[in-house]
């Protein structure tokens, strides 16, 4: 362990133990001692708990120890969830993870339909969701985007991490729909459409599994 206090190392694992939610890093810097080498410290933090039970992860600026990706099939509990995603929220958020900045306007003209009220409250009160500033537009429309939250829940370090349609296809997991249409520069939403609907079959909405639900609903 080379330039890495081990006191410093010790309490920044004992802060990030005793969260429960994930920190980001300017929070992490404030609880440590002055002079604390942060990115150093993280990075070996990181590496001393790659081949524990628990990992160290990264998602956006955030950091917090989650269990191993290999271990969470062995860890899994069925249990019934009371809410549910409706279609249109888990398009919406779709939408937003591939093309933020995006206004409500835009989900809507990409989608094709208005959407109703209380989609964006949902994905607000889950905390996946954010305002992210206003189009310099007539109007200046509030834009939203995708927060570390997000990114946390679907195990991504950043945005770059969502898969893309060339992925799926070499996946072989586009093979069996039609051609899939992209708006914009980023990837469409409908392209991780078939990930679920060909290999999981989910139904609409199911938080547990809203992961493969994406792209199963926002591909149809």
């Amino acid at each position: 362990m080379n330039d890495v206090d081990p006191q410093h190392l010790r309490l920044l694992e004992a802060i990030l133990f005793s969260s429960a939610e994930a920190m980001t890093e300017q929070k992490l810097a404030e609880r440590l001692p002055e002079g604390a080498d942060l990115p150093v410290l993280l990075l070996e933090l990181r590496n001393r708990y790659s081949d524990h039970g628990v990992h160290l992860v990264r998602a956006g600026k955030t950091w917090g120890f989650r269990t191993a990706s290999d271990l969470a099939a062995l860890l899994r509990v069925d249990r019934r969830i009371e809410r549910k995603l409706s279609r249109a929220a888990v398009e919406t958020l779709s939408i937003i993870a591939y093309h933020q900045p995006v206004t409500r306007a835009e989900v809507e003209e990409i989608r094709g339909v208005q959407l109703s009220k209380g989609t964006l409250d949902v994905l607000l009160d889950q905390g996946w969701i954010r305002p992210k500033g206003r189009r310099q537009t007539p109007g200046r429309p509030v834009t939203w985007a995708t927060t570390e939250a997000f990114l946390d829940h679907f195990g991504l370090e950043s945005l770059s991490d969502l898969p893309g349609i060339d992925e799926l296809k070499a996946a072989g997991l586009l093979d069996a729909r039609p051609a899939i249409q992209i708006y914009g520069a980023r990837s469409g939403a409908e392209e991780r459409a078939a990930a679920a609907a060909d290999s999981e079959g989910l139904g609409d909405g199911d938080t547990e599994e809203i992961v493969e639900e994406l792209a199963d609903e926002d591909g149809r």
